[in-house]
């Protein structure tokens, strides 16, 4: 049954971690103890500490990064490159993925709450490197994160996106609410559905649902 309201688009936004690719691989956990460890070695703190800020500061401002800038003065540079610096061998090429975003009309972009560099690793241990129009990491943003309206307000003036004619995809629900305000159409990728009014379509298979388009 085709998605009728996302078929006439011409603008496609993509998180990365837990979105192009299955939350199965759990990456993510990597990054989380790269996190917890540079909090320990940068604020001198023990790892119960470091875990409790880690989630702390992702909960109060999107990101573990933006909590440690505005609390304690950290350069995100060094952090970044810290915290991204995993082994990618969890991830395989999708081809059956790829196939169905490069067939995507109008304009595709990648926005991450990560690194732009990490982001294009991603994506080409994915095997989706080359169909996307840009990919931006949170360093593109000037280190606003999302879900601040104002990050997913600069990437999309960046990468060419007409929120009122594109759709976004993402595995974090509360990441949804400014692009829907914005006029995107919103889809939330993930293993469970959650009901909120800024929340148009629900997939666990990502794949799958592009396929209905």
């Amino acid at each position: 049954m085709m998605v009728k309201d996302l078929s006439n688009l011409g603008g496609w936004v993509f998180d990365l971690d837990n979105t192009l690719y299955p939350p199965e691989a759990r990456l993510f956990e990597l990054i989380e103890q790269r996190m917890t460890g540079y909090v320990m070695s940068t604020l001198g703190v023990g790892e119960d500490e470091a875990n409790r800020l880690r989630k702390s500061y992702w909960a109060r401002f999107g990101t573990t990064l933006t909590g440690l800038m505005e609390l304690h003065g950290v350069e995100p540079g060094p952090y970044m490159t810290h915290v991204h610096d995993i082994a990618l061998d969890r991830l395989s090429p999708d081809p059956e993925l790829r196939a169905r975003i490069a067939a995507l009309p109008g304009r595709k972009i990648v926005h991450t709450n990560g690194s732009a560099p990490y982001a294009e690793r991603v994506l080409a241990a994915r095997g989706l490197d080359g169909i996307f129009d840009a990919v931006f990491g949170v360093e593109d943003a000037g280190y606003v994160p999302k879900p601040r309206r104002e990050s997913f307000e600069t990437i999309a003036a960046l990468g060419g996106i007409i929120p009122g004619e594109a759709a976004i995809f993402e595995d974090d629900a509360r990441n949804l609410a400014a692009p829907h305000e914005m006029g995107m159409r919103t889809v939330h990728v993930a293993p469970a559905p959650e009901a909120a009014p800024h929340i148009h379509h629900h997939t666990t298979d990502l794949t799958a649902f592009l396929g209905r388009l």
